[in-house]
């Protein structure tokens, strides 16, 4: 895999673990001639030690843990397809699985991409454009105003 098909595919990746149940779920449901799909590690939830940095570039600590659902599956054109999600959603991990592998099949790629992964950009988009108009609605602007009486420190 080249170093752009490897960026395009972490970007894939990331849309699919940022969808939604009811999005993986209805695209999933229309998907024509679905393949067979086996279980290489079967859905499952555990702990993970989320570190942190102070100002991002300070001496590391582990500020908690997060809980965190994986899945991986082979499908029967032999494209292996592997999903972590914050949470508990071990249905969901393995769909997001599964579109992982069919994105990967240059054959499939395209109607993932239309169908999937555009609505969930989209949706993505419209709510980050409603959280920063929500944040700039209570922007506060602070200005200086120079008093009368400073006009000669002024000049």
């Amino acid at each position: 895999m080249t170093r752009d098909e490897t960026a395009d595919r972490r970007a894939a990746m990331a849309l699919l673990a940022a969808a939604e149940a009811g999005e993986l779920e209805a695209a999933w449901a229309a998907w024509p001639g679905k393949p067979a799909v086996a279980d290489l590690r079967k859905a499952a939830c555990g702990l993970v030690m989320v570190r942190g940095r102070i100002g991002g570039d300070g001496a590391p600590f582990n500020l908690g843990e997060a809980t965190v659902t994986r899945a991986a599956v082979r499908l029967a054109s032999g494209h292996v397809g592997h999903a972590y999600l914050l949470g508990r959603a071990p249905e969901r991990a393995r769909l997001a699985a599964i579109f992982d592998a069919l994105w990967q099949d240059a054959a499939t790629r395209p109607r993932v991409e239309a169908e999937l992964l555009v609505p969930v950009r989209a949706r993505l988009a419209a709510q980050a454009t409603k959280a920063a108009a929500e944040a700039a609605a209570t922007r506060v602007e602070f200005f200086t105003v120079t008093r009368g009486d400073n006009q000669e420190a002024a000049s």
